[in-house]
């Protein structure tokens, strides 16, 4: 039986809850529905959804709020839906823990493609866990990636990454010592149709940086800026 993934939908306006309910609804999703940010705090902590698609500008908590106390938290993935469509705005919700953004007025037929996108992605090693014997590990010294579990490990200590800072991790970990540029790693790790704002990748890179860092300093300087160029992780000579 095909599992269906359960979406929390938060907005204020009724109207704008209704028609993503219909069109996602229409895809097979099962929705659930918030009007302000301490009702989706609470119905995120207490539910394990799959997606949550979250406001920013909410009554009371706002939508960042809402993110920042999550990620505290869950590494549930969340597109931010918000009218401001500014690049300081947008780098401020992905620095948040936001893992997509969406501004209003926005087409019901991209938000759908971006909904599938990031369940896509979040579901990919949750499948190779149920599907494969293989325990599919990438270890370095102070930095191990189980792809199988999904999970990361720094200085022997688990660190909680949202489904798109895993990837970004990952994809790097895979080829270690190469030098990716900012175009190819939206390419890659995002895996749009077209190309996103550049800032993207340097708001997960620093996230990623600061997660690993408060479990081991060691892992964290392992990912490295190329400048005028872009990323790689770099492995520790001995």
């Amino acid at each position: 039986m095909v599992k269906q993934e359960h979406i929390l939908v938060v907005d204020d306006e009724d109207r704008i809850r209704r028609l993503l309910r219909m069109y996602l609804e229409r895809e097979g999703y099962r929705i659930d529905e918030a009007e302000d940010g301490e009702e989706a705090m609470v119905k995120a902590l207490e539910t394990d959804y799959d997606l949550i698609l979250l406001d920013l500008m909410l009554p009371g908590v706002d939508g960042l709020d809402v993110v920042r106390e999550l990620r505290n938290k869950k590494a549930t993935p969340v597109i931010m839906l918000t009218a401001r469509g500014e690049e300081s705005n947008r780098v401020e919700g992905f620095e948040a823990g936001t893992d997509d953004y969406i501004v209003k007025p926005f087409s019901p037929r991209e938000l759908v493609h971006r909904v599938k996108a990031v369940l896509r992605r979040a579901s990919a090693t949750a499948f190779l866990s149920t599907e494969t014997e293989t325990h599919n590990v990438i270890v370095f010294p102070e930095l191990t990636i189980d792809h199988d579990a999904h999970e990361v490990r720094a200085g022997g200590r688990e660190v909680s990454l949202t489904p798109k800072e895993y990837e970004l991790l990952h994809y790097l970990a895979t080829s270690p010592d190469k030098v990716f540029t900012r175009e190819e790693l939206l390419r890659d790790v995002w895996n749009y149709e077209f190309f996103g704002d550049l800032r993207t990748v340097d708001t997960h890179i620093k996230r990623l940086r600061e997660k690993l860092n408060r479990v081991s300093a060691d892992a964290a300087s392992m990912i490295n800026t190329v400048w005028g160029v872009g990323y790689k992780l770099e492995v520790p000579k001995e």
